[in-house]
């Protein structure tokens, strides 16, 4: 996929549930156009690392067990996204996780990011992949990782020649603890009920596509280029 480093495309919200595939087609987008991913827990990690005083503040409520509240996280995606980089688009990760934080990233794309010669690429464009809940759970617990090169397998849909053994080297192949029946199953729940008023809410503005994630990953990812190219005819 070649790269088309002049192309502005906007932000971009990707959403779906673990083992959708977000990952791996935020980072074909990232290739294809040149752009940056925002990460909310990479610039969490970056900020408290840094010692800013937005990461200083997060830091001391992470030391007391509590959960990073929505104005510091927004604080911090603001400043991330006045940067240089992100002028021609972005891919937000991890962001808008609430209702209340995709009306705030409308309101500052409107008030203070708006491109007046541009305007229909103040907003977001917001693609949900969907996936059927059985497959999503043979995708995950079906996972499996040669803890030496690694390489990644599924013993659903790329099973390696031998039974959990690497093809390459022949190491035995591990599976993650988050891939574990009973640690995604209350994930995809807890998806599914802080994420719905989220897809809601850009429902409601017009702007939530829906991509089918069932398909090959190539196909997804062709169907999202779409997308995109469509929006900025």
């Amino acid at each position: 996929m070649a790269q088309e480093t002049s192309r502005a495309v906007g932000p971009i919200v990707l959403l779906g549930p673990p083992g959708a595939g977000k990952g791996t087609q935020a980072k074909r987008i990232m290739e294809h156009y040149g752009i940056p991913q925002i990460s909310t827990g990479d610039l969490l990690r970056e900020n408290v690392n840094l010692g800013t005083e937005l990461g200083q503040a997060a830091k001391a409520v992470m030391a007391r067990g509590e959960l990073v509240c929505d104005e510091l996280v927004c604080n911090m995606v603001r400043h991330r996204l006045i940067q240089p980089d992100t002028r021609r688009g972005y891919i937000l990760d991890g962001f808008p996780r609430t209702a209340a934080q995709a009306g705030w990233l409308d309101a500052l794309l409107d008030h203070e990011l708006f491109d007046k010669s541009r305007p229909t690429r103040a907003w977001p464009i917001v693609i949900q992949l969907d996936v059927d809940y059985n497959q999503l759970l043979l995708r995950i617990t079906g996972r499996r990782t040669c803890p030496a090169d690694g390489k990644i397998y599924n013993v659903h849909f790329q099973p390696p020649r031998v039974d959990e053994i690497c093809d390459i080297d022949g190491t035995k192949l591990v599976s993650r603890n988050d891939d574990r029946l009973e640690v995604i199953q209350p994930r995809l729940t807890a998806y599914q009920e802080q994420t719905r008023p989220v897809a809601e809410y850009y429902q409601r503005t017009g702007r939530l596509i829906s991509v089918n994630g069932d398909v090959p990953m190539d196909a997804v990812t062709d169907e999202i280029f779409r997308v995109l190219e469509d929006h900025h005819a």
